[in-house]
């Protein structure tokens, strides 16, 4: 599961805000049914900020902004993906700006049929079976009460974050889901809060060091700041909290996005009131 804060998933929230570079050394422009590749990346663009905004409403408009789904099987499974990406931004939001557990359960399942919509044309397509991943480990956390449900979810989660680690272990995104997964998994089972910082901290080494500067904006290239973001919280709730590098982590998500509505309104505060309390 993925908390964002100590009450809840921090799955959350995500990303380096893609630019919209200039098309003049792409191929020509894709188009179908009213949809082309400049609208996309339009949209892209603003659902990734309204994942840092923590605007819920948002994210649902530009979701349904994504279609119809273009004919092309790549750029569909690209649209397909940034669709699943929304909803789960949405949830992940939901886990800590809304009390109705009902409506982000329907936004993770809708997420997991975008991403899984997504491998179906792009078989290869990590970052999706990432994704996916990491919807179904946070609705194990929503149906924890149900042990039933809870390993029928986790049936169909173990797959996907073998297959994902298994085909990119490098990966800054899926290293990120990793270490979100092995915080809640017992030592003895090959998790752990150390080998959840210790993916954490490979995926910040890995995206700091190679940077991805893909030629197709619509491929996910986000992770520093989420993963800034995750060892902020790590850090503050490890059972020996260290609460300097919370801060410091912290404060580097926020100057790469500092309109990070988690962050800044959430995690910050609680970092500052540990520091308060420890003195």
């Amino acid at each position: 599961m993925f908390a964002r804060n100590s009450t809840a998933l921090w799955f959350v929230v995500t990303t380096l805000v893609v630019s919209a570079q200039s098309t003049a050394s792409r191929p020509a422009v894709e188009e179908s049914a009213g949809l082309s590749r400049n609208s996309i990346i339009r949209v892209v663009v603003q659902i990734q900020r309204a994942d840092y905004e923590g605007d819920r409403d948002a994210l649902r408009r530009l979701y349904g902004d994504l279609s119809p789904i273009p004919e092309d099987k790549k750029l569909a499974s690209r649209v397909l993906y940034w669709r699943g990406f929304a909803l789960w931004r949405r949830a992940t939001n939901g886990f800590n700006d809304t009390n109705d557990p009902k409506a982000v359960g329907e936004d993770l399942e809708q997420a997991i049929n975008e991403f899984n919509d997504a491998m179906a044309k792009d078989p290869g397509f990590v970052d999706a079976e990432a994704g996916a991943a990491s919807c179904l480990n946070s609705l194990i956390f929503l149906n924890r009460k149900d042990p039933a449900r809870m390993q029928e979810l986790a049936a169909k989660a173990g797959p996907l974050v073998k297959n994902a680690e298994a085909a990119a272990p490098n990966n800054p995104r899926v290293l990120w889901v990793l270490g979100s997964i092995r915080w809640y998994v017992p030592p003895e089972r090959g998790g752990g809060q150390d080998k959840a910082l210790a993916a954490q901290q490979k995926g910040l080494d890995t995206i700091r060091e190679h940077k991805e500067n893909a030629s197709d904006p619509l491929e996910p290239t986000w992770g520093e700041p989420e993963l800034l973001m995750s060892l902020a919280w790590s850090n503050l709730n490890r059972t020996t909290p260290d609460l300097k590098a919370a801060e410091q982590y912290a404060q580097a998500a926020l100057k790469l996005v500092p309109y990070w509505h988690y962050v800044r309104d959430m995690l910050m505060p609680q970092i500052r009131s540990a520091q308060a309390k420890a003195r």
